[in-house]
């Protein structure tokens, strides 16, 4: 699972951790049978399934930011192509790949490629598609050359 999961989880419910904590240490030291460790394997378990249904939870909604930063962040991307056009250089590989690079965007792929690797600000956003912008930055950056 996701640890930005577990960390979100446990700043959310930080209160509960604890008492469930406490609870679970006043159980093994103060009762000596052996029922202190169905009490505790009880409160371990209850924590568990509680977390259970929060974790989906908080899963959902931290891929859901997550989502929303990346296409906040290709939207930007999108902007920059238009804008930084004029001083894009290209540069290409003995194998073929070519790499274009602005003051805040890198485009790597092959010339046939359907897709190209992006990096707005040294953040990777993924594979593109090569739509309409990304081909006009590759143009204008291979007349420069």
């Amino acid at each position: 699972m996701n640890t930005e999961v577990w960390i979100e989880f446990a700043r959310q419910n930080w209160l509960i951790l604890l008492i469930a904590l406490v609870a679970v240490w006043l159980v093994i030291n103060l009762i000596k049978t052996m029922i202190k460790w169905a009490i505790a394997i009880v409160i371990v378990v209850a924590l568990i399934v509680y977390s259970g249904v929060s974790l989906d939870q908080i899963q959902h909604t931290v891929t859901d930011v997550k989502n929303e930063a990346v296409a906040k962040l290709q939207g930007e991307a999108l902007n920059m192509l238009r804008d930084e056009a004029a001083e894009a250089v290209f540069d290409s590989g003995a194998d073929g790949s070519f790499t274009v690079k602005t003051t805040s965007l890198k485009l790597e792929g092959r010339p046939n490629a359907s897709t190209v690797k992006v990096t707005y600000r040294g953040i990777a956003l993924g594979e593109w598609e090569r739509g309409e912008q990304v081909n006009a930055l590759i143009r204008a950056a291979q007349s420069r050359k």
